[in-house]
């Protein structure tokens, strides 16, 4: 069993995959799309991953405030999950994604990653964060 972690954002999904044992996660790629509102590309996309790494579960980011409120983009994550559950027949888990972002960010300046680069690898780490946040609360 594996499961896939989802970034969801406004003109890209950040995806990673877990190992078969559900102990790491790995970045796979960074999905783009031209406008927020194109998601059929897009989920057809992770339908192919989900059937390419034998996807059973669905970890999908939360973008909750720093106060704990929701906003709008908690609304489209939640329209993208419904989605996400319908084309796929898989649960999908939301799970808070605050700072995963910044914790991505932060990985890669330590990296010595130069800037301009940084953004082409964000989502797909802030998607590892995700998941592995995930897979480190199962694990307890």
């Amino acid at each position: 069993m594996r499961i896939i972690g989802l970034d969801f954002g406004s003109k890209t999904v950040g995806v990673a995959v877990s190992d078969e044992l559900l102990i790491t996660a790995q970045g796979v790629e960074i999905i783009r799309r031209k406008s927020e509102g194109k998601l059929r590309q897009t989920l057809a996309r992770i339908e192919e991953l989900i059937a390419e790494y034998q996807v059973e579960k669905i970890v999908l980011g939360y973008p909750k405030n720093m106060n704990n409120s929701e906003g709008e983009r908690c609304e489209r994550t939640l329209e993208f999950k419904a989605m996400l559950e319908r084309r796929t027949g898989l649960e999908v888990v939301l799970w808070d994604e605050r700072l995963t972002t910044v914790a991505a960010d932060k990985a890669m300046m330590e990296a010595s990653i130069r800037r301009e680069d940084r953004k082409n690898y964000v989502d797909k780490i802030a998607a590892v964060f995700i998941l592995q946040g995930y897979l480190d609360s199962c694990s307890r």
